[in-house]
């Protein structure tokens, strides 16, 4: 991957020794954060190979990513925060532990915090149907919500049967929409109406779409901004004190935020986009800030602690409303080692935090590029191994043998069901099949075969499913989540 060279030059000193990182608090010992930063690990390692380390450093710039800010949490506390990299692009303003990026959908469970503190009032009840207390806006009745609700429990479990999955924001100097106009999908909104298609309560399916329209029924109830509702009821008990869902981002913020980056590497224009959509994507924050939160719930769990909200209700978000998701959270695993933890995206931006609920340890990362998804699993595998995880370590995988002749069957050229215009092309190379990257798409990868029909990229620990027709030609590929795409030429 090309590599330009401020960008490199901003890289090669985040060895332990020269690294542009300041600490936030008083520093863990060296050792173990020398083998975090110089012990990422791919998605997948090979039955029979050497285990692959890389550093911070290599990553970074493989991934071309600017910026990352990584947090840790162990024996109930923050042992280390710090930034690595640079704001922007070819800058010189070093990423530090207070630097605030954009969580993206990690906006949604900090939202659902504070919304519970709504439920425990009784001023919210989390079974009645949401329209009894919307008062600027009303969810569409329909066939679907004759006999079943839309109620908080299922907003806040995915499972109301709403649609918008997500939003992509606003670009800076763009007409930005009211929160009626978001939900019915009027102009300048740019996303579809936010509407129930299916029974309220039935299935699964991840909505952005949820968290707007519960965010209006907070300001509907409470009568305040949603920023100040946000500030009072969780930012500041918990002690996130450069966190903020004010948008867009103040002014006098600016010199504190780190810019957005493409997958392209283009900058995002005006350096983020602006969420009206603010409990769903609106949240500006640092790991470090997202530690403390997760550490008042971890010690509200245990009993220890009841600042924010009561041990009863958090244990109530903790269990599973919908699998896989709790109030608000992503859940995995049970007892000692349940795991809450939710990922986040926006324009230029990624994150992704997971938390143990027992065990007192937990990781927060956020980066300012599109190809942060990429980079995070491999940080995560890292502090995994240091800090003795029972999960998010590489899957072992045996890799078979075929010859030249065979992997010619797959080569060709894909079209994405989903996406027509996107075209996908494989080819066969010294014993692997060879994708290259599809802008902002999907990365480069190098598919090794796992079996005549499946094969997974040792990066991204993604499967690709080939499929053959009666005669025996491969016809198409499937990939977890449901992406299919058809063979063409």
């Amino acid at each position: 991957m090309k590599v330009s060279k401020p960008l490199l030059w901003s890289l090669m000193g985040l060895g332990l020794a020269g690294c542009a990182a300041r600490e936030a608090r008083a520093p863990h010992p060296v050792d173990r954060l020398a083998r975090v930063i110089n012990g990422l690990q791919p998605a997948i390692t090979i039955k029979g190979e050497a285990p692959v380390r890389y550093t911070l450093a290599e990553r970074m710039a493989h991934y071309q990513v600017p910026g990352v800010s990584i947090a840790v949490v162990d024996s109930g506390r923050i042992v280390w925060a710090r930034g690595f990299g640079v704001k922007t692009a070819g800058g010189t303003d070093s990423v530090i532990a207070t630097t605030i990026f954009q969580a993206g959908s990690i906006s949604k469970p900090t939202f659902a915090v504070g919304l519970m503190t709504l439920v425990q009032q009784g001023v919210l009840d989390l079974d009645q149907d949401v329209n009894l207390k919307l008062k600027s806006w009303k969810l569409p009745e329909n066939r679907f919500t004759t006999k079943e609700k839309v109620t908080l429990r299922r907003l806040l479990s995915h499972s109301a049967g709403l649609t918008v999955h997500g939003f992509p924001g606003y670009e800076a100097g763009t007409p930005v929409p009211t929160l009626p106009q978001v939900l019915n999908g009027e102009k300048p909104a740019n996303t579809k109406p936010v509407r129930v298609d299916t029974f309220p309560g039935a299935i699964w399916r991840y909505s952005g779409g949820w968290t707007t329209s519960a965010q209006l029924l907070v300001m509907d109830v409470t009568g305040k901004p949603f920023p100040e509702f946000m500030r009072e009821t969780v930012l500041e008990p918990a002690g996130m004190v450069h966190s903020t869902y004010e948008q867009p981002l103040p002014a006098s913020r600016a010199g504190d935020a780190a810019t957005g980056h493409k997958a392209s590497g283009e900058l995002v224009k005006g350096r983020y986009h602006t969420y009206p959509e603010m409990a769903a994507a609106g949240l500006w924050t640092t790991p470090s800030d997202l530690a403390l939160l997760a550490l008042e719930l971890q010690r509200t769990y245990a009993g220890n602690s009841s600042k924010i909200l009561s041990p009863a209700t958090v244990k109530q978000m903790f269990t599973i409303q919908k699998a896989p998701v709790g109030i608000g959270y992503f859940l995995d695993a049970s007892g000692h080692d349940l795991e809450f933890s939710h990922g986040g995206a926006d324009e230029g931006f990624i994150a992704q935090f997971t938390a143990f609920a027992e065990r007192g340890q937990g990781a927060f990362v956020m980066t300012n590029h599109d190809n942060g998804g990429l980079l995070i699993p491999e940080i995560m595998a890292a502090i995994a191994e240091e800090y003795g995880w029972p999960s998010h370590h590489p899957k072992e995988k045996t890799v078979v043998a075929m010859d030249s002749s065979a992997l010619q069957a797959y080569s060709g050229e894909y079209r994405v069901t989903d996406f027509p215009k996107v075209i996908v092309t494989v080819r066969a190379v010294a014993g692997k099949l060879v994708v290259p990257g599809v802008k902002d798409f999907f990365p480069a990868m190098d598919l090794m075969p796992e079996s005549d029909s499946t094969f997974f990229s040792r990066e991204t620990g993604w499967p690709f499913f080939f499929h053959r027709d009666k005669r025996g030609h491969v016809t198409q590929f499937t990939m977890e989540g449901g992406m299919a795409a058809k063979k063409v030429k």
